[in-house]
């Protein structure tokens, strides 16, 4: 009787953002690997489990930092729950032009272009539009996870 009000298999199936994540053990993510923190794709730089009492769970801490912003997110949970875990791609790019407005335009390896990754802010993306001046051939690195994307590494073309 109690299942006619739930299907579990696919609660959630039609969130947008279902295909994005997957859920993981907490005892069973690892340091370098990512995580899901306040809702921002995250990557582990330390972790510690505690023993709590008698009866209590033992609880993971997780300090990781944002992959997009590289703010520093910390977590407390216990080992057995599910946290989610973002998926993360990362794909390159042949850089063709930098616009006025600031955003790349790439080509993708069967000739498509993409003009809607911003050029990084700091050092990354003043190496980037220092080595485009310079005329070189550059292949830009672009880290996707749920349904953000930015440019994380430039290094020239072995053509």
């Amino acid at each position: 009787m109690a299942d006619e009000h739930h299907d579990f298999e696919h609660e959630g199936a039609a969130d947008a953002g279902a295909s994005a994540t997957y859920p993981m053990q907490c005892s069973a993510l690892r340091k370098n690997g990512f995580v899901v923190i306040k809702g921002r794709p995250c990557k582990i730089v330390d972790m510690s489990t505690s023993k709590t009492g008698k009866h209590g769970h033992a609880k993971v801490h997780l300090v990781a930092l944002d992959i997009f912003t590289g703010k520093k997110l910390e977590e407390l949970c216990p080992s057995t729950h599910n946290m989610n875990v973002p998926v993360v791609k990362r794909s390159e790019y042949t850089l063709i032009d930098i616009s006025d407005d600031g955003f790349l335009s790439l080509m993708t390896a069967d000739g498509d272009t993409k003009h809607d990754v911003k050029v990084p802010d700091g050092d990354l993306g003043a190496r980037i539009q220092s080595l485009f001046r310079e005329d070189k051939e550059l292949l830009i690195t672009v880290q996707t996870a749920m349904e953000e994307e930015a440019a994380i590494d430039v290094k020239e073309s072995n053509k």
